[in-house]
């Protein structure tokens, strides 16, 4: 490392990861020994970390903040949903079935979605301002299509999708190791252990750059006001 190479501080920033493993807590999860990995990363750089494993809540299933207005007993996503709005930073991490995102990552991009009509106070799209990424582990192929599938969805929901921002781990194809089992050679994986430091490195850039800036500039992006009939120049031809 060269003089130049000072590293950075990110004091100020907030990250959440919510773990998306099918075990409940306290059984392992492989998923949680690459979250630490980056979780330590930020905390080492001044960011405050905050996690959860959201099979440990009583999430309901469907696309609306709060499933209780729609038949549902019970539902902890509403008080879970202000820990995400606390955080610059979102990471998604799961385990990989069938070389699929799990059940529980979907559910949570499902409720993460039926939020996304909420407005911040400039107008905009309530995730406009943060950053997000993902994790995932697994023994099949399948880390670049949960990737792709969770990268697109939050940037579709109004997250900063940094450039590499995303990581994982996968063993040999069929039975064996997985990530943190003796002699699985996961953590010590120089492919993984690059991707994850970039990935987590490029969140906290782009987090602190987007917290200088105030956030994305509010113009040509605020839902209140297209609402309100201010078109940002847009012609629509049917009014020539």
């Amino acid at each position: 490392m060269t003089v130049a190479q000072v590293p950075p501080r990110f004091d100020g920033l907030r990250a959440l990861f919510i773990n998306c493993t099918l075990k409940r807590s306290p059984e392992l999860t492989h998923t949680q020994g690459l979250v630490d990995r980056s979780a330590g990363v930020m905390r080492g750089r001044g960011v405050e970390v905050d996690q959860f494993r959201a099979v440990d809540h009583d999430i309901a299933t469907g696309v609306w903040p709060d499933m209780t207005e729609h038949g549902w007993a019970s539902d902890e996503w509403p008080q879970l949903f202000q820990r995400v709005l606390d955080a610059d930073i979102l990471v998604l991490a799961g385990p990989i079935w069938l070389g699929d995102n799990s059940s529980v990552l979907k559910r949570v991009v499902e409720r993460l979605y039926g939020c996304s009509h909420l407005l911040n106070d400039a107008g905009q799209y309530a995730y406009y301002g943060r950053t997000g990424g993902c994790l995932f582990t697994g023994n099949e192929d399948g880390v670049k299509h949960c990737a792709m599938n969770v990268l697109y969805s939050l940037q579709h929901l109004g997250y900063t999708v940094p450039p590499q921002a995303d990581a994982g781990w996968i063993g040999e194809a069929g039975p064996g190791p997985s990530y943190l089992d003796e002699g699985s050679g996961g953590p010590d994986n120089d492919f993984t252990n690059r991707n994850t430091t970039f990935m987590t490195y490029n969140l906290m850039h782009i987090a602190a750059l987007l917290r200088q800036a105030g956030g994305v500039p509010a113009y040509g992006n605020q839902r209140s006001e297209w609402a309100a009939g201010c078109h940002f120049g847009f012609d629509n031809p049917d009014y020539r």
